[in-house]
């Protein structure tokens, strides 16, 4: 089989990714979207967005070790890689999106400003384009793939 450079497998999406991610905890804010009105509300809203925080990271921890030896930055599944359908691939086919995207809904939550609010929508979006890729890459790969497509949720166990 001939050698796939790393553009070829993905890297531009990862190097995306990264920066969106950079940008929601460390790009500027913008104006804040919640009222002053309703500022008594920011401890519970900030807790609530920490706890939504730690529930992405460790949905993407879990999912990432249900991949095992499969698990790769890129987009492109390795040469060897086999389907995975256990663990959290039961009930979504891109859980580790789906725990970076509560990470980011939670940061929002913490700090719910228009600029952070606009990354995350990118984020979502920016998701959306890179599975539709990636998912074409399983398809190639694993003829199984378009079964666990129709089964199974892409984020949002089933909902979406």
């Amino acid at each position: 089989m001939a050698q796939i450079s790393l553009k070829q497998r993905g890297v531009g999406y990862v190097l995306v990714q990264m920066l969106l991610i950079g940008l929601i905890l460390f790009g500027p804010q913008g104006f804040q979207l919640l009222p002053d009105s309703i500022a008594s509300w920011a401890p519970y809203r900030q807790v609530l967005g920490i706890i939504i925080c730690i529930l992405g990271l460790l949905l993407s921890l879990i999912a990432a070790l249900n991949l095992g030896k499969n698990l790769t930055p890129l987009p492109c599944p390795k040469d060897d890689a086999q389907l995975i359908e256990v663990g959290l691939y039961r009930l979504v086919r891109h859980p580790i999106y789906s725990g970076v995207l509560l990470l980011a809904l939670g940061w929002l939550l913490i700090y719910p400003y228009a600029l952070v609010f606009l990354y995350v929508l990118a984020l979502f979006i920016f998701f959306e384009l890179k599975t539709k890729r990636e998912e074409r890459w399983l398809l190639e790969r694993f003829p199984a793939y378009s079964g666990y497509r129709i089964r199974v949720k892409k984020f949002i166990p089933w909902v979406y």
